[in-house]
């Protein structure tokens, strides 16, 4: 798997961080040094990172697991989506939805709908058997579904790994995941917590360049692990509509719905993400480096 070069990091601006008084003081294992009042990102570790990251990501592809990118950030939204689809992902870059994972039964109806307004406006872009004030209204409906869903449009099932652009923004997506236990891997800054994370790569989450290049040789270990991987179909969760309490965890929708006492089909046991990140380190990375150890300036 190609990575980036510890110059390239630099070229790009990787190691910048935040402002000292911005700081989370949970990114001090990743901080190398302080420089005119802004924090100096350690790239040895960002190299470390990076590399965990692309192992973990090959993982989920070769357990037949799809990755989902997010990034709301509007400047970034067209490299992270970019990447995301050359590399056969999902992706999230106009508006995260409350519940996209928590209340995915929802999100599926939603998609259903959207697939239908699609197939009902292929001739010409209009639906030619309803009044034009319905034909307004469905295609104002089928835009503001497009918009939000467009990226997650052939996803039929929980994704196996998250890969989030800017930790802090995203704390909704990140918060959802470890309710479910998906694993997560996010460009993290000096202001992000990176305990939340289950590989966090340190670096600067604002610039272009500096996203691009990381985003870049995720994608590519994507890319790399799906050419290898066995041919899969993909397979839908069962639609049945659940919701989820923070006490109980995921539970049926109460009401009747005409279908008796229908058992539902058992899911994947999916690895704690802790777990996960401890068994890439293998007991040797998360350790603070000696003082003196080669570090980008």
């Amino acid at each position: 798997m190609s990575q980036p070069s510890l110059d390239e990091l630099l070229k790009a601006g990787v190691h910048f961080g935040h402002q000292t008084r911005r700081w989370n003081p949970k990114m001090r294992r990743f901080i190398f040094a302080e420089r005119n009042g802004i924090h100096i990102i350690d790239l040895q570790k960002t190299l470390k990172q990076i590399e965990l990251a692309q192992k973990l990501a090959r993982e989920v592809i070769m357990r037949g697991e799809n990755v989902l990118f997010v990034c709301t950030k509007q400047q970034l939204a067209q490299i992270v989506s970019a990447e995301a689809e050359r590399a056969g992902a999902m992706h999230v870059t106009e508006r995260w939805l409350g519940g996209l994972l928590t209340n995915f039964a929802t999100v599926k109806k939603q998609i259903k709908k959207l697939k239908e307004l699609e197939a009902g406006s292929e001739a010409g872009g209009s639906f030619e058997n309803y009044t034009k004030k319905e034909q307004l209204m469905m295609t104002r409906q089928r835009d503001k579904l497009l918009k939000n869903l467009s990226g997650i449009k052939s996803m039929g099932r929980l994704p196996g790994l998250l890969f989030i652009v800017d930790a802090k923004k995203e704390r909704i997506a990140v918060d959802e995941a470890n309710k479910l236990g998906i694993p997560i891997v996010a460009i993290c800054d000096t202001n992000s917590d990176p305990d939340l994370i289950t590989v966090p790569i340190a670096g600067n989450d604002d610039a272009i360049r500096s996203v691009e290049l990381i985003t870049g040789a995720f994608a590519d270990a994507l890319a790399e692990a799906r050419r290898e991987a066995p041919v899969r179909n993909e397979v839908e969760e069962p639609g049945e509509a659940t919701t989820w309490s923070s006490e109980r965890g995921t539970e049926k929708e109460r009401g009747d719905r005409g279908d008796g006492d229908r058992k539902r089909r058992p899911r994947r046991r999916r690895a704690k993400p802790e777990a996960i990140a401890a068994r890439l380190k293998g007991g040797a990375e998360g350790t603070e480096a000696p003082e003196g150890e080669d570090a980008a300036e």
